[in-house]
């Protein structure tokens, strides 16, 4: 490919879009809007807003159907492409698969596949704006508050986790920080940002995923409106190299999710 592939969107499917627009409200400071977009069709999928304007992603609400069919509450990450059939064809020719075939919507063409490993993402090849044809997706930032801060793969094979991600999608792998008998947590690239990490698949992880951390202006306001909005801290704030903090919590539909911010008391 010409250019790494950026994470432009991220998605939360959820059982409760009113219930997730409570707790990220809270938490995080979005605002989820209370109806489904009419461009979204028959499906019932909003918009999350930052307090800046912009937007920080998408809601989109599990159906009876797709509950019953086996969707759960997560948090999906969308990584741009040049070609959506072509990065089909190559994934699963590597050992992905095919969840959802491949798509077109009013802003481009999507599809979902799983890695190797079996963690879900979303592809797509984006319409640019209108009026913007080189208009850069915002819904990242290494630094920004209300915005997803950081990518985390959790897998059963990291050495073929980063083969398959640097190979696919143009990344770099670069540094890593010793987890003692777990491994290492190896630091991944996108150009010249670097995005996340990738870490061995821990106890209490059911299966391959993509967390995600989004960001918060007080670890500690955060950490204490998850738990008084119904959510579940799994792992407490705790200091990451730079000085800031992170956490991770369930939300109160049990989609897993992480905050990462400073600490200002």
């Amino acid at each position: 490919m010409s250019k790494p592939a950026h994470f432009i969107w991220y998605e939360l499917m959820t059982s409760d879009p009113a219930g997730a627009a409570a707790f990220y409200g809270a938490v995080v400071g979005w605002t989820i809007a209370s109806h489904a977009d009419p461009a979204a069709g028959d499906m019932d999928y909003r918009m999350i807003g930052r307090s800046d304007g912009g937007n920080a992603g998408g809601v989109l609400a599990l159906n009876a159907d797709m509950l019953a069919g086996g969707a759960r509450p997560i948090w999906m990450g969308y990584l741009e492409v040049e070609d959506v059939d072509a990065a089909i064809d190559a994934i699963k020719a590597d050992g992905g698969a095919v969840q959802m075939a491949a798509m077109d919507i009013p802003v481009g063409r999507i599809a979902m596949v799983t890695d190797p490993q079996g963690a879900p993402l979303y592809i797509m090849d984006p319409i640019p704006p209108e009026g913007a044809p080189e208009g850069a997706s915002d819904v990242f930032s290494v630094t920004e508050p209300q915005r997803i801060r950081w990518n985390e793969l959790a897998t059963s094979d990291p050495d073929a986790a980063v083969r398959f991600y640097t190979g696919h999608f143009g990344w770099g792998q670069g540094g890593e920080m010793p987890m003692g008998e777990l491994g290492a947590y190896r630091f991944i690239q996108s150009g010249d940002d670097t995005i996340g990490a990738v870490m061995p698949l821990m106890a209490g992880y059911p299966a391959p995923v993509w967390n995600f951390y989004i960001g918060v202006d007080d670890i500690d306001r955060a950490h204490a409106a998850v738990t008084a909005n119904g959510g579940t801290v799994t792992n407490a704030p705790m200091e990451i190299p730079g000085g800031e903090y992170a956490m991770n919590a369930i939300d109160p539909q049990g989609a897993a999710v992480g905050f990462v911010g400073p600490r200002k008391a």
